[in-house]
């Protein structure tokens, strides 16, 4: 046999035992199909919402504008997650979700300065503090959990920047799906307990989800 020959039966051999790579979803709906997952949670708890107060809530303007922040940012973070979790992307896709959480942070303080101005706000007491704390950062860890598995499939070139997104995704969903059980207006005290939430959230993203992608891409965790 010739060397050409063993060759060409080198490559039937390696050929034949290849099986088709599934393609993945584009970016937009892999974000959507993990917006899904979110909703149909939120879904579930409103029966145990308590809807009338949250449509006072939602009446005033900077805390409807403060919840449209915080939705926007839960859908800007998860699409720029996914795609800069696809090599070749942009890294300025981490920017997108930028806007929306100025928003979000920027209508939250508004908040605390209507309580203090106008008054007549319900100052949170620390059995509420601690609840809306563990709320937040309950709900984010599953949805963590299940974006990261998500965008492992891809295997980022970027996966610390990429698991952060997923984190403020999660972080700022959870702060969505706390809205109909928020016993009160914003406070300083209550936006501070929101930004350490998120903040643990997206730190324990950047760490641990970092690993578990770069263990998939091969590449090294400070990317």
């Amino acid at each position: 046999m010739s060397e050409a020959s063993r060759h060409d039966d080198l490559v039937e051999r390696l050929a034949g035992g290849l099986s088709p790579v599934r393609r993945l979803p584009p970016p937009l709906w892999r974000a959507l199909s993990w917006l899904g997952v979110a909703a149909g949670l939120g879904l579930a708890l409103m029966p145990m919402a308590d809807m009338p107060a949250l449509a006072g809530r939602m009446a005033v303007p900077d805390l409807r504008f403060a919840a449209l922040g915080a939705l926007l940012t839960a859908a800007a973070a998860a699409f720029a997650a996914f795609q800069i979790s696809v090599p070749g992307r942009s890294l300025r896709w981490a920017l997108l979700p930028v806007p929306p959480a100025l928003l979000w942070i920027g209508a939250s303080g508004l908040g605390c300065l209507r309580g203090v101005v106008v008054g007549g706000t319900d100052l949170p007491d620390a059995h509420q503090m601690e609840g809306c704390f563990a709320f937040i950062v309950g709900f984010s860890l599953p949805l963590s959990v299940l974006l990261v598995w998500m965008l492992r499939r891809a295997c980022p070139l970027h996966p610390t920047l990429t698991a952060v997104l997923g984190g403020l995704a999660a972080s700022a969903a959870a702060a969505v799906l706390l809205l109909p059980f928020h016993p009160h207006d914003a406070t300083a005290t209550d936006l501070a307990g929101h930004a350490l939430a998120v903040a643990g959230v997206v730190w324990i993203n950047g760490l641990a989800g970092g690993r578990l992608l770069s263990r998939r891409s091969g590449t090294p965790e400070r990317t």
